[in-house]
């Protein structure tokens, strides 16, 4: 991406953020749709690669039921960015009411053991919207990472939104960000982490949904080397403002194997809950990427 793309990029991005924080929340839903219809009836790649996801989520849809499922899943993915736009200025007493979480007990009970606590989640819904919940209901900051965007005042502007809502933010790249997370689980804090997607070298191959691709190992390991809590969560919307979620119960470490066995048993257990959570709401799961291994192995 050259600079004056690169420009461009950031400066549209700062008029949302600049734009539609500051529309009244109904004309910022409208928005939101009509953006997300305009995409969908363009057929684009994302548009296209959404729906090849979608069919091995939902493997008996039609073609009539995939393009329903896709044209949900815009308008799904740009109530996000809406939302995300207008978060900072939103009153913190909404997320009490506008977030309502299934099992919230099991974050409780995790965080007052002091171990620590690790909440990894798929591209669901908000997972903004759920930090933002974590730290105005439970009342907990927590650390989590980003990857580094281009262009680079890009991420500065999300690593700012984010540090905004109360998040710690750390850069993907490099090798701190592990030994920082580490010392933040020990001291009995919390770590978010969006897990669903991780094809370098490094990710751990799992099942999904019937096919193989590869998730971070940093939960997993994470959680071996601190003693910290393991808590998968999934999210949904619904008809109403209200967005849902669910945390799961604890992924424990095994008690027998080396360290890469344990870490593939319960990397497998992740994307096992995360996979529950997308089966059930396929339309709020943002993948408009390749995930599984063999859509990678079809490039020339």
């Amino acid at each position: 991406m050259g600079k004056a793309q690169d420009k461009l990029v950031d400066g549209l991005y700062g008029l949302g953020w600049a734009g539609v924080k500051k529309l009244p929340e109904p004309a910022a839903v409208a928005l939101g749709r009509k953006i997300a219809d305009v995409a969908w009836k363009r057929r684009g790649k994302s548009v296209l690669r959404l729906e090849s996801n979608l069919a091995r989520v939902v493997p008996d849809a039609t073609p009539e039921r995939l393009r329903e499922l896709s044209h949900a899943g815009m308008r799904s993915y740009m109530r996000y960015w809406m939302e995300s736009f207008r978060l900072p200025t939103m009153d913190p007493k909404r997320f009490s009411t506008d977030v309502r979480f299934q099992d919230e007990n099991l974050l409780r009970e995790a965080l007052a053991t002091g171990r620590g606590v690790i909440v990894a989640l798929p591209h669901l819904a908000n997972w903004d919207l759920a930090g933002a919940w974590a730290i105005g209901h439970i009342g907990v900051p927590f650390t989590t990472v980003a990857e580094r965007l281009k262009p680079e005042s890009l991420y500065d502007r999300f690593v700012a939104y984010r540090e905004s809502l109360g998040m710690e933010v750390l850069p993907h790249s490099g090798g701190a960000a592990f030994g920082t997370l580490a010392r933040r689980l020990r001291s009995g804090g919390m770590v978010c982490l969006v897990a669903d997607r991780d094809l370098s070298a490094s990710g751990v191959e799992v099942d999904f949904f019937g096919a193989r691709t590869r998730m971070p190992a940093g939960p997993a390991l994470l959680a071996q080397q601190t003693g910290a809590v393991l808590l998968p969560a999934t999210l949904h919307y619904g008809d109403t403002p209200v967005m849902h979620g669910r945390i799961h119960p604890e992924v424990e470490v095994p008690g027998t194997g080396t360290r890469t066995e344990k870490t593939s048993v319960m990397t497998q257990a992740l994307a096992d809950a995360f996979a529950w959570g997308i089966a059930a709401h396929p339309e709020d799961w943002h993948m408009l990427q390749r995930l599984w291994l063999d859509d990678l192995e079809e490039r020339p």
